[in-house]
Protein backbone atom coordinates (compact mmCIF):
# COMPACT_ATOMS: atom_id res chain seq x y z
CA UNK A 1 0.00 0.00 0.00
CA UNK A 2 3.10 2.41 0.72
CA UNK A 3 3.92 1.75 -2.95
CA UNK A 4 0.46 3.46 -3.67
CA UNK A 5 0.65 6.25 -1.48
CA UNK A 6 3.68 6.99 -2.85
CA UNK A 7 2.53 7.12 -6.88
CA UNK A 8 -0.44 9.33 -5.59
CA UNK A 9 1.97 12.16 -4.50
CA UNK A 10 -0.37 13.04 -1.55
CA UNK A 11 1.83 16.50 -0.72
CA UNK A 12 0.56 17.46 -4.40
CA UNK A 13 -2.83 17.16 -3.18
CA UNK A 14 -3.80 20.62 -1.11
CA UNK A 15 -2.61 22.63 -4.37
CA UNK A 16 -4.95 20.88 -6.92
CA UNK A 17 -7.45 21.91 -4.62
CA UNK A 18 -6.86 25.28 -4.01
CA UNK A 19 -8.74 26.69 -7.08
CA UNK A 20 -11.48 25.11 -5.74
CA UNK A 21 -11.75 26.64 -2.51
CA UNK A 22 -10.85 30.41 -3.99
CA UNK A 23 -13.78 30.01 -6.71
CA UNK A 24 -16.12 28.33 -3.38
CA UNK A 25 -15.18 31.48 -1.31
CA UNK A 26 -16.10 33.78 -3.98
CA UNK A 27 -19.25 32.02 -4.68
CA UNK A 28 -20.06 32.46 -0.49
CA UNK A 29 -18.80 36.49 -0.95
CA UNK A 30 -21.30 36.83 -3.76
CA UNK A 31 -23.74 35.56 -1.95
CA UNK A 32 -23.79 37.59 1.13
CA UNK A 33 -24.27 40.40 -1.36
CA UNK A 34 -27.22 39.03 -2.45
CA UNK A 35 -30.54 37.69 -1.86
CA UNK A 36 -30.32 34.58 -3.66
CA UNK A 37 -28.98 31.10 -2.62
CA UNK A 38 -25.48 30.91 -4.42
CA UNK A 39 -23.15 28.77 -2.27
CA UNK A 40 -23.70 24.97 -2.57
CA UNK A 41 -21.70 22.34 -0.12
CA UNK A 42 -22.39 19.93 -2.30
CA UNK A 43 -20.91 21.61 -5.03
CA UNK A 44 -17.75 22.41 -2.81
CA UNK A 45 -17.66 18.35 -1.99
CA UNK A 46 -17.98 17.07 -5.51
CA UNK A 47 -15.75 19.60 -6.82
CA UNK A 48 -13.36 18.90 -4.45
CA UNK A 49 -13.34 14.72 -4.81
CA UNK A 50 -12.80 15.84 -8.62
CA UNK A 51 -9.68 17.90 -8.26
CA UNK A 52 -8.61 15.06 -6.04
CA UNK A 53 -9.42 12.31 -8.52
CA UNK A 54 -8.14 14.62 -11.39
CA UNK A 55 -4.87 15.35 -9.72
CA UNK A 56 -4.33 11.63 -8.41
CA UNK A 57 -4.91 10.42 -12.13
CA UNK A 58 -2.21 13.05 -13.61
CA UNK A 59 0.62 11.70 -10.95
CA UNK A 60 -0.09 8.58 -12.10
CA UNK A 61 0.06 9.18 -15.66
CA UNK A 62 3.14 11.02 -14.88
CA UNK A 63 4.82 8.19 -12.75
CA UNK A 64 4.09 5.72 -15.89
CA UNK A 65 4.88 8.14 -18.73
CA UNK A 66 8.21 8.99 -17.12
CA UNK A 67 9.19 5.38 -17.02
CA UNK A 68 8.45 5.03 -20.50
CA UNK A 69 9.94 7.82 -22.08
CA UNK A 70 13.54 7.10 -19.93
CA UNK A 71 13.23 10.41 -18.04
CA UNK A 72 12.56 8.26 -14.89
CA UNK A 73 16.49 6.71 -14.11
CA UNK A 74 18.94 7.07 -11.90
CA UNK A 75 20.23 10.48 -12.40
CA UNK A 76 16.53 11.34 -11.63
CA UNK A 77 16.63 13.88 -8.69
CA UNK A 78 13.83 13.78 -5.97
CA UNK A 79 11.59 11.06 -4.64
CA UNK A 80 11.82 7.62 -6.64
CA UNK A 81 8.88 6.72 -8.67
CA UNK A 82 7.04 3.91 -8.24
CA UNK A 83 7.22 2.01 -11.85
CA UNK A 84 10.73 3.08 -12.56
CA UNK A 85 11.95 1.42 -9.06
CA UNK A 86 9.94 -2.01 -9.89
CA UNK A 87 7.11 -1.45 -7.18
CA UNK A 88 4.32 -1.61 -9.07
CA UNK A 89 4.41 -3.24 -12.38
CA UNK A 90 3.08 -1.33 -15.65
CA UNK A 91 -0.03 -3.14 -16.06
CA UNK A 92 -1.15 -2.72 -12.55
CA UNK A 93 -0.03 0.69 -12.41
CA UNK A 94 -2.62 1.38 -16.38
CA UNK A 95 -5.14 -0.32 -14.48
CA UNK A 96 -5.05 2.19 -11.76
CA UNK A 97 -4.87 4.82 -13.67
CA UNK A 98 -8.38 3.12 -16.02
CA UNK A 99 -9.95 3.55 -12.26
CA UNK A 100 -9.13 6.76 -11.49
CA UNK A 101 -9.98 8.13 -14.70
CA UNK A 102 -13.29 6.48 -14.61
CA UNK A 103 -14.31 7.91 -11.32
CA UNK A 104 -13.14 11.24 -11.92
CA UNK A 105 -15.29 10.95 -14.57
CA UNK A 106 -18.58 9.74 -13.03
CA UNK A 107 -17.39 12.14 -10.18
CA UNK A 108 -17.50 15.22 -12.34
CA UNK A 109 -20.66 13.87 -14.14
CA UNK A 110 -22.32 13.86 -10.74
CA UNK A 111 -20.58 17.22 -10.34
CA UNK A 112 -22.23 19.33 -13.27
CA UNK A 113 -25.50 17.47 -12.53
CA UNK A 114 -25.70 18.41 -9.17
CA UNK A 115 -24.75 22.06 -10.36
CA UNK A 116 -26.32 22.55 -13.05
CA UNK A 117 -29.16 20.03 -14.13
CA UNK A 118 -29.61 19.14 -17.64
CA UNK A 119 -29.11 21.91 -20.24
CA UNK A 120 -27.09 23.13 -23.07
CA UNK A 121 -24.21 24.37 -20.55
CA UNK A 122 -24.33 20.75 -19.33
CA UNK A 123 -22.60 19.95 -22.39
CA UNK A 124 -19.99 22.56 -22.09
CA UNK A 125 -18.80 21.58 -18.69
CA UNK A 126 -18.78 17.69 -19.46
CA UNK A 127 -16.20 18.90 -22.54
CA UNK A 128 -14.07 20.61 -19.94
CA UNK A 129 -14.36 17.76 -17.85
CA UNK A 130 -13.11 15.19 -20.62
CA UNK A 131 -10.56 17.77 -21.46
CA UNK A 132 -9.07 17.94 -18.20
CA UNK A 133 -9.09 14.31 -17.94
CA UNK A 134 -7.13 14.08 -20.91
CA UNK A 135 -4.49 16.77 -20.02
CA UNK A 136 -4.25 15.21 -16.54
CA UNK A 137 -2.96 11.95 -18.57
CA UNK A 138 -1.02 13.33 -21.77
CA UNK A 139 1.41 15.17 -19.81
CA UNK A 140 3.77 13.08 -19.96
CA UNK A 141 2.11 9.62 -21.02
CA UNK A 142 1.58 8.66 -24.08
CA UNK A 143 2.63 9.84 -27.93
CA UNK A 144 3.84 13.26 -28.13
CA UNK A 145 2.67 13.98 -24.81
CA UNK A 146 2.95 17.88 -24.02
CA UNK A 147 4.77 18.40 -21.07
CA UNK A 148 7.52 17.30 -23.34
CA UNK A 149 7.06 20.19 -25.23
CA UNK A 150 7.18 22.87 -22.63
CA UNK A 151 3.36 23.17 -22.73
CA UNK A 152 3.21 21.99 -19.06
CA UNK A 153 3.13 25.98 -17.54
CA UNK A 154 0.04 26.55 -19.86
CA UNK A 155 -1.94 23.46 -18.83
CA UNK A 156 -1.44 24.48 -15.39
CA UNK A 157 -1.98 27.85 -15.45
CA UNK A 158 -5.37 27.11 -17.39
CA UNK A 159 -6.73 24.39 -14.90
CA UNK A 160 -5.59 25.14 -11.99
CA UNK A 161 -6.24 28.67 -12.23
CA UNK A 162 -8.53 30.19 -15.41
CA UNK A 163 -11.01 27.04 -15.08
CA UNK A 164 -10.38 25.71 -11.70
CA UNK A 165 -11.50 29.30 -10.00
CA UNK A 166 -14.08 30.20 -12.87
CA UNK A 167 -15.40 27.14 -13.44
CA UNK A 168 -16.22 26.36 -10.13
CA UNK A 169 -17.83 29.77 -9.20
CA UNK A 170 -20.16 29.09 -12.06
CA UNK A 171 -20.90 26.38 -10.80
CA UNK A 172 -22.00 27.58 -7.70
CA UNK A 173 -23.85 30.69 -9.11
CA UNK A 174 -24.69 29.85 -12.78
CA UNK A 175 -22.97 32.76 -13.71
CA UNK A 176 -19.86 34.90 -14.13
CA UNK A 177 -18.27 38.12 -13.28
CA UNK A 178 -14.90 39.66 -15.13
CA UNK A 179 -13.08 40.63 -11.66
CA UNK A 180 -13.19 36.81 -11.12
CA UNK A 181 -9.97 36.12 -13.41
CA UNK A 182 -8.08 38.15 -11.27
CA UNK A 183 -7.58 35.46 -8.70
CA UNK A 184 -7.96 32.94 -10.76
CA UNK A 185 -4.80 34.04 -12.62
CA UNK A 186 -3.69 34.54 -9.39
CA UNK A 187 -4.10 30.92 -8.47
CA UNK A 188 -2.47 29.95 -12.20
CA UNK A 189 0.33 31.80 -11.99
CA UNK A 190 1.18 30.33 -8.86
CA UNK A 191 0.39 26.78 -9.84
CA UNK A 192 2.17 27.23 -12.75
CA UNK A 193 5.19 28.73 -10.57
CA UNK A 194 5.04 25.17 -8.32
CA UNK A 195 5.74 23.51 -11.66
CA UNK A 196 8.47 25.74 -12.57
CA UNK A 197 10.88 25.12 -9.45
CA UNK A 198 9.64 21.06 -10.54
CA UNK A 199 11.32 21.93 -13.87
CA UNK A 200 14.36 23.54 -12.60
CA UNK A 201 15.20 21.36 -10.02
CA UNK A 202 15.12 18.62 -13.04
CA UNK A 203 16.51 20.65 -15.82
CA UNK A 204 19.66 18.70 -16.28
CA UNK A 205 18.04 15.23 -16.45
CA UNK A 206 14.75 16.37 -18.46
CA UNK A 207 16.74 17.87 -21.08
CA UNK A 208 19.34 14.69 -21.36
CA UNK A 209 16.01 12.59 -21.72
CA UNK A 210 14.28 15.10 -24.27
CA UNK A 211 11.75 16.69 -22.13
CA UNK A 212 11.64 20.42 -23.34
CA UNK A 213 10.51 21.87 -20.84
CA UNK A 214 10.06 25.25 -20.38
CA UNK A 215 12.77 25.93 -18.44
CA UNK A 216 15.36 23.54 -20.46
CA UNK A 217 14.21 25.83 -23.28
CA UNK A 218 15.11 28.91 -21.71
CA UNK A 219 17.91 28.10 -19.22
CA UNK A 220 18.80 28.37 -15.24
CA UNK A 221 19.21 31.81 -15.56
CA UNK A 222 16.01 32.89 -17.62
CA UNK A 223 13.97 30.50 -15.55
CA UNK A 224 15.03 31.91 -12.64
CA UNK A 225 13.83 35.69 -13.78
CA UNK A 226 10.59 33.48 -15.09
CA UNK A 227 10.07 32.39 -11.85
CA UNK A 228 10.00 35.75 -9.98
CA UNK A 229 7.62 36.88 -12.62
CA UNK A 230 5.14 34.02 -11.73
CA UNK A 231 4.96 34.24 -8.05
CA UNK A 232 4.68 38.48 -7.97
CA UNK A 233 2.37 37.88 -10.36
CA UNK A 234 0.20 35.48 -8.86
CA UNK A 235 0.56 37.96 -5.41
CA UNK A 236 -0.22 40.74 -7.26
CA UNK A 237 -3.59 39.41 -9.18
CA UNK A 238 -4.82 38.90 -5.75
CA UNK A 239 -3.81 42.13 -4.42
CA UNK A 240 -5.14 43.86 -7.27
CA UNK A 241 -8.95 41.81 -6.98
CA UNK A 242 -8.73 42.78 -3.03
CA UNK A 243 -8.05 46.96 -4.11
CA UNK A 244 -11.32 47.16 -6.88
CA UNK A 245 -13.42 45.25 -3.89
CA UNK A 246 -11.94 47.43 -1.22
CA UNK A 247 -14.83 46.26 1.38
CA UNK A 248 -12.76 45.14 4.65
CA UNK A 249 -9.40 44.28 6.11
CA UNK A 250 -10.20 40.93 5.69
CA UNK A 251 -9.42 40.72 2.81
CA UNK A 252 -5.62 41.45 3.45
CA UNK A 253 -4.56 38.45 5.74
CA UNK A 254 -3.77 36.24 2.84
CA UNK A 255 -0.68 38.46 2.73
CA UNK A 256 0.37 37.04 5.88
CA UNK A 257 2.08 34.36 3.29
CA UNK A 258 4.08 37.64 1.69
CA UNK A 259 7.29 36.91 4.05
CA UNK A 260 7.14 33.14 3.01
CA UNK A 261 6.90 33.94 -0.81
CA UNK A 262 9.95 36.30 -0.65
CA UNK A 263 12.00 34.04 1.88
CA UNK A 264 11.34 31.07 -1.34
CA UNK A 265 12.70 33.56 -3.96
CA UNK A 266 15.37 34.56 -2.52
CA UNK A 267 16.52 30.76 -1.85
CA UNK A 268 15.81 29.76 -5.53
CA UNK A 269 17.55 33.51 -7.15
CA UNK A 270 20.83 32.23 -4.97
CA UNK A 271 20.94 28.51 -6.05
CA UNK A 272 23.51 27.55 -7.81
CA UNK A 273 23.03 23.25 -7.45
CA UNK A 274 19.37 22.50 -9.06
CA UNK A 275 19.39 19.16 -7.26
CA UNK A 276 18.67 21.54 -3.92
CA UNK A 277 15.68 22.96 -5.38
CA UNK A 278 13.83 20.01 -4.09
CA UNK A 279 12.60 21.50 -0.90
CA UNK A 280 11.31 24.40 -2.32
CA UNK A 281 8.97 22.37 -4.33
CA UNK A 282 7.15 21.59 -0.89
CA UNK A 283 7.66 25.26 0.40
CA UNK A 284 5.79 26.81 -2.91
CA UNK A 285 3.00 23.97 -2.75
CA UNK A 286 2.33 24.49 1.18
CA UNK A 287 2.65 28.30 0.81
CA UNK A 288 0.13 28.53 -2.47
CA UNK A 289 -2.08 26.54 -0.40
CA UNK A 290 -2.29 28.63 2.81
CA UNK A 291 -2.73 31.87 0.90
CA UNK A 292 -5.64 29.94 -1.11
CA UNK A 293 -6.70 29.42 2.11
CA UNK A 294 -6.43 32.73 3.60
CA UNK A 295 -7.64 34.14 0.87
CA UNK A 296 -10.73 32.40 0.96
CA UNK A 297 -11.01 33.04 4.18
CA UNK A 298 -10.86 36.94 3.91
CA UNK A 299 -13.85 36.88 1.25
CA UNK A 300 -15.83 34.81 3.63
CA UNK A 301 -15.27 36.86 6.88
CA UNK A 302 -15.43 40.39 5.22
Amino acid sequence: MKHWLSAFRLRTLPLAVSSILVGSAMAAHVQKQSSYDLFSPAVLALALLTAVLLQILSNLANDLGDHQHGTDNKDRVGPQRAVQSGAIPVAAMKRAMTACGTLAFLSGCALITVALGFSAITLVFLILGLLAIGAAVKYTFGKNPYGYAGLGDVSVFLFFGIVGVCGTFYLHTRFFEWPLLLPAAGSGFLSAGVLNVNNMRDIMNDAASGKRTLVVRMGSTNAKVYHVALVLGGVLCLTSFILLANESAWHWIFLLTLPAFFIHLKRVLSNTEPRLLDPQLKTLALTTFLTAILFSLGLILA
